[in-house]
């Protein structure tokens, strides 16, 4: 009796691999991008990344402890979660951003629906998009060496060209994983290890490729398929995001599905959106679906016949409904949209109409110089100065005439993208000797109680009535000069864009006008 077998229950699979095998792997794989993104961008990114890292365990930690769970850290989902968001950052964001990122990543999308295992989207990536949101200018600010300017990504979107090889290599702006290279190196190891299969990452490339040479209007040119796999966070999003365990499909048939629906809409996303990251809410919408993947791509019973009645995919009714709810609300926000376009833009046409008149108080009409709107419209691609007043657009410059038609000065509408909180646009009057007539306002969303005071006349007028070739900012307060500008306390970004707005403005009246 004592040689009897004890038969359990199904399933009777053994593997080596346990979950904090597979995550300590991830661990290992993404250590090349973490030690070239501290080496290429210095301390500041390595603070991000240990914020970050921190942030995420000390959540899970204090979770755990206060709900009498089991301590789970061990299991090293919550260093996977932290490092993988942080990589995904900036190097120059300010710390709160990756502290804020993790907690959110670990509480929220993992913690509050019941732990790993529970989670229904990335989590790493829902503390990504919840920064983007939040945080839309900080998250997508990058520098090198202190230096602002646009990403290779950005470059491309614009219709300029990009170094591949420093691209793969890692060596230019970007989120501190930004070494493609040190990304396959950790995506390799992940392959041969058995961290993950071939299944999404292949079907991931394949399908963004192809449908970039299809959207992207250069068919088939392979410097330019390469550029856009270098850029954007593909190779990390195919290998490191969507081949999460918790939030991908179960079968190899499912998972190619599952890859070609995340290459499709990162392509898509990237063509046609305006978001600051096309890869991470792709994969977000992909985790959403799994639960429909899965149902339909279950493989028949073993030993079920061919003329036996084989089980049916059923689409779950709450996902019909809740795509029926969805079709509704878009066809009616577009009908709602399209009745009120023309009044938006009338009302829009008025509010800069009156910024006009604002800054331009002794101009009894305006109206546009076909030269000066040719200039403008050269720069519509390339914005403003070369980085030189940071992320500038001019939108549009206006000639002020007054009651006996003379010209009484210059409106110069600029919008900064170095805001707080997003975008900050604003009119410049500029007299015909080049004095300041003022500054007015008609994009400001920044923070209530701090950068909102940069409407007040208390710093406004700090710039009416000087002639200079350009302001100065003092953030701590107690100008002296005339051509310096008192910083708003506790809005130093808010004020450094306006600064730079208007200083662009000059510079523009500078070389193109006078």
């Amino acid at each position: 009796m004592n040689g009897l077998l004890n038969v359990s229950s199904s399933p009777h699979v053994r593997s080596r691999l346990t979950t904090g095998q597979v995550m300590y792997d991830v661990i290992l794989a993404l250590m090349p991008a973490t030690f070239f993104g501290v080496y290429h961008f210095g301390l500041h990114a390595f603070l991000v990344l240990a914020v970050s890292v921190l942030s995420a365990v000390i959540t899970e930690f204090v979770f755990d402890y206060l709900t009498h769970r089991p301590n789970t850290l061990r299991d090293g989902s919550a260093i996977v979660t932290g490092l993988l968001l942080g990589l995904c950052l900036s190097p120059t964001v300010p710390l709160y951003i990756p502290y804020l990122g993790s907690l959110f990543a670990v509480l929220v999308a993992k913690c509050l629906f019941g732990g790993l295992g529970h989670n229904f989207m990335n989590p790493a990536l829902a503390g990504r998009c919840f920064l983007l949101i939040s945080f839309g200018s900080a998250m997508t600010s990058f520098s090198v060496d202190g230096v602002s300017s646009a990403t290779p990504l950005a470059v491309l979107r614009d219709g300029g060209t990009v170094d591949i090889l420093e691209m793969f290599l890692g060596f230019t702006n970007g989120t501190i994983g930004v070494s493609i290279a040190a990304l396959l190196i950790g995506g390799i190891y992940l392959l041969i290890t058995g961290g993950i299969t071939f299944h999404i990452p292949l079907a991931y490339l394949l399908s963004f490729c192809a449908a970039m040479a299809y959207l992207g209007g250069q068919g088939l040119d392979p410097l330019f398929l390469l550029a856009h796999l270098c850029g954007g966070g593909v190779i990390m999003g195919a290998f490191f995001m969507a081949t999460d365990p918790v939030t991908s499909p179960i079968t190899g048939r499912g998972q190619v599905i599952y890859g070609v629906v995340v290459g499709l809409l990162s392509a898509i996303f990237r063509v046609y959106g305006s978001a600051a990251d096309s890869v991470s809410y792709a994969i977000i919408l992909g985790n959403l679906v799994v639960p429909l993947i899965d149902r339909i791509s279950v493989p028949a019973p073993f030993g079920l016949g061919d003329n036996a009645k084989k089980p049916k995919p059923k689409v779950p009714k709450a996902a019909v409904i809740l795509t029926v709810i969805t079709l509704i609300a878009g066809i009616a926000l577009g009908g709602v949209n399209a009745l009120t376009a023309d009044t938006i833009a009338q009302r829009a046409l008025e509010e800069s109409a009156a910024s006009y008149a604002a800054v331009l108080p002794e101009a009894e009409e305006f109206s546009y110089d076909d030269t000066l709107s040719g200039v403008v419209e050269s720069y519509a691609e390339t914005g403003y100065g070369d980085g030189a007043y940071g992320n500038i657009t001019i939108n549009e410059v206006v000639v002020g005439q007054d009651s006996g038609g003379n010209v009484a000065g210059y409106a110069i509408s600029v919008t900064s993208g170095d805001g707080y909180d997003g975008t900050i646009t604003l009119s410049v009057g500029i007299s015909s000797d080049g004095v300041v007539q003022g500054i007015s306002f008609t994009e400001l969303h920044e923070t209530a109680g701090m950068g909102m005071r940069a409407d007040e006349d208390e710093f406004k007028g700090q710039f009416t009535g000087v002639q200079t070739d350009s302001f100065t900012l003092v953030p701590g307060g107690g100008s002296t000069a005339e051509n310096e500008i008192d910083g708003i306390s506790g809005a130093t970004v808010t004020s450094a864009a306006v600064v730079n707005a208007v200083n662009a403005a000059l510079d523009f009246y500078a070389n193109q006008i006078s």
